[in-house]
């Protein structure tokens, strides 16, 4: 595994590599903003939840099949995991606000404010696991966003609640950062 001498100076590797992700998913996002607006505000949960999910699937449908129909990369919906992750944090944050419609300035500042505190978890849980996502599969990831997925449709069975358990928002975080992991892998 990593050693401690190893892991400062992949830490800083991972942090440069984390944030050149996030800021490729962030242009992306902000693009399709400027395309066509904050109507991703609409959304409920589980709407979020399942075009998560579809995504999810069709990665690991490729994996399974080693071959795919629609042009869209793995690559890509990957960052569509993300984006649709960010939005499902935001959409907590404002819930209860109707507005609809964010101009773009403030979709990009709710966007960046949101990619931070997942930032923020993924440094401290790198810290405990010691950079263990390294060592995974892009089996793995889609695997864990699936079980997330399946996680956050029960608690929202449960109407919300938890007993023991991550709440909705912790389980974005998780599926946020699998799919960064992964798409840092992809680029080696």
């Amino acid at each position: 595994m990593h050693n401690s001498s190893i892991g400062n100076s992949a830490t800083m590797n991972t942090l440069e590599q984390y944030r050149e992700v996030v800021g490729r998913c962030k242009d992306l996002y902000a693009k399709k903003a400027r395309d066509y607006g904050t109507s991703w505000r609409v959304l409920r949960t589980i709407s979020i939840v399942d075009q998560i999910y579809i995504k999810a699937w069709r990665i690991r449908q490729i994996q399974e099949l080693g071959t795919q129909k629609i042009g869209d990369s793995i690559e890509s919906e990957f960052v569509a995991i993300v984006n649709y992750g960010i939005i499902a944090l935001i959409q907590s944050a404002l819930a209860g606000n109707d507005n609809t419609e964010l101009d773009p300035a403030e979709a990009k500042d709710w966007y960046e404010r949101k990619a931070a505190e997942v930032e923020d978890l993924m440094m401290q849980k790198n810290h405990d696991y010691g950079e263990a996502w390294r060592d995974m599969s892009q089996q793995s990831f889609v695997d864990l966003v699936l079980v997330k997925l399946l996680r956050i449709k029960q608690i929202l069975a449960n109407d919300g609640q938890t007993i023991v358990s991550e709440g909705i928002d912790a389980n974005f975080c998780d599926i946020i950062n699998y799919a960064i992991f992964a798409l840092i892998k992809l680029e080696k």
